[in-house]
């Protein structure tokens, strides 16, 4: 496995934080954030993934009859839309 540093600058309460996680689960600072950051692009990676296969041979015009049938309702109150 190949290393690399990178002068990492957080906050110091991210620090804190980080650091009590990572001595609650046994490991040093640095082997915790790195997984950390391991588990971050997983879910980044799998949802860019999932959306890509859901979307198909989609594109964005392809939604347009869509929004053209929507029609001019204002959004409903309850649905928190901030107005104009």
């Amino acid at each position: 496995m190949s290393k690399t540093s990178y002068p990492l600058k957080i906050p110091v309460s991210v620090k804190d934080a980080a650091r009590r996680l990572a001595r609650e689960d046994g490991v040093s600072l640095n082997q915790w954030i790195s997984v950390a950051i391991a588990e971050k692009i997983g879910v980044v990676e799998t949802a860019a993934a999932f959306l890509r296969k859901r979307a198909g041979d989609a594109r964005p015009e392809d939604m347009l009859p869509f929004l053209e049938r929507a029609g001019d309702e204002p959004v409903a109150e309850e649905d928190g839309f901030p107005g104009p």
